[in-house]
């Protein structure tokens, strides 16, 4: 491995669990006839999401949710997944690239960097959703990353705990370790090379 790709949410941060609560609310007041939608919508990007349950009539509910996510952003709890600023200390210090390859935008990371102003020093890259054309699970951004680190695709590890960001690590043709953190063990395991419940105890 030269380079270590990592999804944020449910990957660096434990943050899957606030989002769930913040989804469920909106889908219960948008949706009250899904119950649970807010589980099935784990994992998708802001775009997929109101392009699958709000657009038609509840197009026009989109800047609401959206300055709502902006607002319930800036106040979560960025809490690291258990292992991970030893695991990546570990990486740099053996000389391998890292990087962020999130679907978050701009607005959401500076919310991130206020939370933990170490965070830029920890990834040699950055990508955000205004860094690729395509969301995942196409293997756009993976790729980019890749590039933007000078690695070639066969030396990058992929870390996702979504099945979009799981297909597109694969997709990538990169090796995918998946986090079972967001989903089931049983559920992620064939889309990834292998898993993991979170980085104590981890090498590779």
């Amino acid at each position: 491995m030269k380079a270590a790709l990592f999804d944020l949410d449910g990957v660096v941060f434990d943050t899957e669990p606030q989002y769930t609560i913040f989804w469920g609310s909106q889908c219960r007041e948008f949706h009250p006839e899904h119950p649970g939608l807010e589980h099935e919508i784990k994992g998708q990007t802001l775009v997929q999401i109101y392009d699958a349950w709000f657009s038609g009539e509840l197009t026009e509910k989109q800047p609401l949710i959206t300055e709502r996510l902006n607002r319930y952003e800036q106040q979560m709890d960025y809490v690291y997944v258990a292992g991970f600023e030893e695991y990546i200390a570990k990486l740099r210090k053996q000389g391998v690239k890292t990087a962020v390859v999130t679907s978050s935008n701009q607005p959401k990371m500076q919310a991130v960097y206020a939370s933990h102003p170490e965070f830029r020093g920890l990834f040699d890259a950055i990508l955000t959703s205004e860094d690729f054309e395509r969301s995942k699970p196409d293997p756009d951004c993976y790729l980019k990353a890749a590039q933007r680190l000078g690695v070639e695709v066969k030396d990058c590890v992929v870390f996702e705990d979504s099945f979009n960001g799981l297909k597109s690590g694969r997709a990538a043709d990169m090796y995918v370790v998946g986090l079972a953190t967001t989903n089931a063990v049983d559920a992620i395991l064939p889309l990834c090379d292998e898993v993991i419940s979170d980085y104590q105890k981890y090498n590779v």
